[in-house]
């Protein structure tokens, strides 16, 4: 299986992107997963790519890719099918508007979560990164400085970092059991038996190489590369941390109808009790100092006529905490 070409959205590109990406070349990169059939929501994803469906008031995409962007991660790499590129192109185009490089790769078929180290492995060059599954979901007070402090570890110290939540019904997920002293000893794709009640979330941190360990997977019995056999082989190398999601924190996975209904009543109740919005990568990019009042004045209009867009406007005129 050969690294798959790795593409830029002309139809945004900027000199200034092409000067970015040179000049964040040695840090952390991220692979924002988005391929699959969306099986699990027919007929919602006749048409279109479940990770373009809405949620509450905003793509589901910006929600995980908001989540790289809190990790400090500004060259993201979008992996989807062949159809739905061109959607996430127009959605997001370079990237420029919220202060990041993107580019995309086309997954021919979904063989499995670690596929996707091997169809970016030109693009990683041996790098560290993060990937984020593109229906995953993720708040809490603290998120921010877990995330960076896995990027550290990924940069600093070639540990390998996953996120692990406490979930009700454990077997549905890949599930990581500790030993006494809270240490972590194995990990389980959706076992019979769970050995903890703590479920693998859509996360993942890795030092450079994770293509190469990639590369040495076989199939499983479904047929797919899985990325809890890649995991247990830094776990059995003594390379793998695992961070565990408080009460505080909220991981939600919306790959179906009722978890795709609940996240967006999840987002709707936040944002309409704070009077703040989840996952705004114009608000990150912000608060980032990755783009200037100009551009997030520019974002706004776009949206004028929506709370969004008053939301955008309201941070650019800093009546916002």
């Amino acid at each position: 299986m050969l690294s798959s070409p790795v593409i830029a959205c002309t139809k945004h590109c900027s000199e200034e992107g092409v000067h970015a990406v040179n000049h964040r070349a040695q840090q952390l990169k991220g692979i924002l997963l988005a391929g699959g059939s969306g099986s699990r929501l027919a007929p919602l994803t006749a048409v279109t790519s479940k990770q373009l469906l809405p949620v509450y008031d905003k793509p589901l995409v910006y929600y995980p890719l908001s989540t790289l962007m809190l990790a400090g991660i500004r060259d993201i790499l979008v992996i989807s099918t062949p159809e739905e590129l061109p959607r996430f192109c127009a959605l997001l185009g370079d990237g420029s508007r919220f202060g990041l490089t993107l580019r995309y790769c086309a997954q021919p078929s979904p063989d499995g979560l670690a596929q996707a180290f091997l169809l970016a492995e030109d693009y990683l060059a041996r790098e560290s990164c993060a990937m984020v599954l593109g229906d995953n979901l993720f708040h809490g007070g603290g998120l921010g400085r877990l995330l960076r402090r896995a990027a550290a570890r990924a940069e600093e110290s070639a540990r390998a970092t996953v996120f692990a939540c406490r979930v009700r019904d454990p077997e549905r997920f890949g599930v990581v059991s500790f030993d006494e002293s809270g240490r972590a000893v194995s990990l389980a794709e959706k076992p019979s038996r769970p050995g903890s009640p703590y479920a693998v979330t859509g996360l993942y941190f890795y030092p450079p190489g994770v293509s190469g360990l990639a590369r040495t997977l076989r199939p499983s019995a479904r047929g797919e590369l899985e990325i809890t056999e890649l995991n247990s082989l830094y776990l059995a190398r003594g390379l793998l941390d695992v961070e565990l999601l408080g009460r505080g924190a909220a991981w939600l996975d919306a790959g179906t109808p009722e978890s795709l209904f609940e996240a967006g009543a999840f987002v709707r109740m936040l944002q309409l009790r704070q009077g703040l919005v989840l996952s705004c990568p114009e608000e990150i990019a912000y608060r980032s100092g990755w783009i200037g009042r100009e551009e997030l004045l520019r974002a706004a209009a776009q949206c004028a006529v929506t709370s969004y867009g008053e939301h955008l406007l309201a941070l650019a005129e800093g009546s916002l905490p």
